[in-house]
């Protein structure tokens, strides 16, 4: 039986200035999401259940219409949260102007070990100036983690706790190619993760959850002779910024916007075919508490 689809991680733009060297997202290209795509998108999903909507990226702070997308997912009575990496006056600026319509708003930051391995300047302290400056119900800070020390995790918990703000952790993840860019074998880079969890729950109450996760990680890095990855069993389905809704955002099989309500149908109530891969399951693994996964959309931006 296929998994119901309830949300919708929406790519708005293809193109992000960020650029993180260990980035996951599907899709790369220039442009935005056309809000005549949008709002048929919209009316499908609604159509087949979908409760909520969250947008991503690339930048959803650069996307135009920015108003316009949150505006028209409430007309179609669906929840919206937002992931973002807004740093600069303009970027706040615009989030700012719908953060007040938003559900939840997530800002992406980077400990200091990603933020060399990625080469990124996201910064967990400028992350929470972004939530500062916002208004909205619930406002998470979302920590990519390589290479933690204790000095950072202990600044990382009095940042938080001052600006009282939820967090979540994530583990860098790296594809094989990556790992053979940066010199790192895949059982160190397991490691790491472990070691990364462990600090990380000298200073934050890390669930179980978390920590099932990495092993899920390695399962999928090192999987058992002759095992298979297991379907995909997420409940978010995925819209890319040129308007092909996807069960899984890295799945081969996707169907347009613009397909008849019937194709839209079946497809999203089909059997998914997708396998998991350790950069899906990155972006959709579901969470139970906001410690361990983005339980405003399980995504980066």
């Amino acid at each position: 039986m296929s998994t119901p689809v309830r949300t919708a991680l929406v790519s708005t733009a293809g193109h992000c200035k960020v650029a993180c060297g260990f980035c996951f997202r599907a899709d790369r290209a220039h442009g935005f999401l056309d809000t005549a795509t949008y709002t048929r998108t919209l009316s499908r999903l609604k159509e087949t259940g979908v409760e909520g909507v969250c947008l991503t990226g690339g930048e959803p702070t650069h996307h135009p219409q920015l108003r316009q997308l949150v505006r028209l997912a409430h007309q179609f009575g669906m929840a919206v949260s937002m992931v973002t990496s807004a740093r600069t006056v303009a970027e706040v600026i615009a989030l700012s102007q719908v953060a007040h319509l938003l559900a939840n708003v997530t800002v992406s930051a980077d400990s200091q070990g990603a933020m060399l391995l990625g080469r990124t300047t996201r910064t967990a302290a400028s992350g929470i100036e972004t939530l500062r400056a916002i208004n909205t119900e619930t406002k998470v800070l979302h920590v990519t983690c390589w290479g933690l020390n204790d000095e950072e995790c202990q600044e990382l918990a009095d940042l938080v706790a001052e600006a009282e703000v939820e967090v979540q952790f994530s583990p860098v993840v790296l594809d094989e190619r990556a790992l053979r860019r940066d010199g790192k074998s895949v059982q160190d880079y397991l490691v790491q993760h472990h070691l990364d969890a462990d600090r990380l729950s000298r200073y934050f109450n890390l669930s179980d959850r978390y920590r099932d996760y990495l092993h899920e990680l390695k399962d999928l890095q090192f999987p058992a002779a002759g095992g298979e990855r297991w379907p995909c069993r997420s409940t978010t389905a995925y819209v890319s910024a040129d308007g092909h809704i996807r069960r899984c955002p890295y799945g081969q099989a996707s169907v347009s916007a613009h397909a008849s309500r019937a194709a839209i149908s079946q497809f999203l109530t089909a059997l998914p075919q997708d396998r998991v891969t350790p950069d899906c399951a990155a972006i959709c693994r579901p969470s139970a508490t906001p410690d361990d996964a983005s339980t405003s959309c399980a995504a980066q931006a």
